[in-house]
């Protein structure tokens, strides 16, 4: 192994621990924030980092910018939001393993609309990872039901399974990284405006006072999402996108136990099968879901 290659590992690593842990962060901030404060904040310190690249992204059609628009939409605005609110009603190990579903979704929406041929180990894996999705349901001993939570955990896996089509279509642009992700940002935030109206948003900024507060906004802004985007994709770019998708698998693992360790939330032996269940779901429907080259996309947290 090279040094390039060792370099490009240990940067999608570092991608998949930060992702891995932000919804322990973004547990803890539900304390001080509503699950759309945290978002707004979250990416528009994001954006703000991402402007730190001078160059402007120009010469964009309208059909170009209809895409961006469509990936802020899902990626940025529906994806977040469904995922905080699902942390308000369930726990964050839930949340972590069951956002780990994404890869299943937009393996069919590829189906549907690339054409792209799915083998027999495709839905062996979506079996085996869902009786997995089951079992940690199952193995819940809190009083308050977790249906919802966990269903809204769906639906922002399948959001972010639109997203990850529309970033395979703007990759195809051959505009930067940092200039497309910036874009993507700016209409995630535009979206964002309506609901800070509909759930009562407030600037409040006092609470960022709280060093645990700021601490772990930053994380999320910087760390999570504009660093994130930066790493994930040199990562790519060494390794190729089925290398370096394969570390998406610890996302759950990094979840459970993190979860465990500071949000004291408990791990029973129904939730170690169900998520070893789930894994080994993920690796089996990924491991030839194409006839021909696979071209997968990760998950970002």
């Amino acid at each position: 192994m090279n040094r390039k290659s060792t370099t490009g590992h240990l940067s999608a690593l570092l991608t998949i621990v930060i992702w891995g842990t932000t919804f322990i962060s973004t547990k803890v901030l539900l304390v001080h924030f509503q699950a759309v404060e945290i978002l707004f904040f979250r990416f528009l310190i994001g954006l703000l980092a991402l402007l730190i690249y001078p160059r402007r992204l120009t010469g964009t059609t309208y059909q170009q910018e209809f895409t961006f628009a469509a990936a802020g939409l899902c990626g940025v605005c529906l994806y977040y939001l469904l995922e905080n609110v699902a942390l308000t009603y369930t726990t964050a190990a839930h949340v972590g393993i069951i956002i780990s579903m994404a890869p299943f979704f937009t393996a069919i929406l590829t189906h549907v609309f690339a054409k792209e041929k799915l083998q027999i180990h495709f839905f062996l894996g979506f079996i085996v990872a869902m009786l997995g999705i089951i079992l940690i349901q199952l193995s819940n001993t809190k009083s308050e039901a977790n249906f919802l939570g966990d269903l809204l955990a769906l639906l922002a896996s399948f959001a972010w399974s639109c997203y990850s089509l529309l970033t395979k279509t703007i990759s195809t642009y051959g505009y930067h990284t940092l200039l497309t992700t910036r874009r993507t940002f700016f209409y995630g935030l535009l979206f964002m405006i309506p609901l800070l109206f509909l759930f009562d948003f407030k600037l409040d900024l006092f609470r960022f006072a709280n060093p645990t507060v700021l601490f772990n906004i930053l994380y999320l802004g910087l760390g999570a999402s504009a660093l994130c985007f930066v790493t994930w994709n040199f990562s790519v770019k060494v390794l190729g996108a089925v290398r370096t998708s394969v570390y998406i698998y610890s996302v759950p693992i990094i979840t459970v136990v993190t979860s465990f360790l500071f949000l004291h939330e408990n791990i029973t032996g129904r939730t170690i099968t169900g998520t070893f269940l789930t894994l080994v779901g993920l690796f089996l429907s990924e491991s030839k879901i194409w006839t021909g080259k696979v071209d997968t996309h990760g998950l970002p947290k």
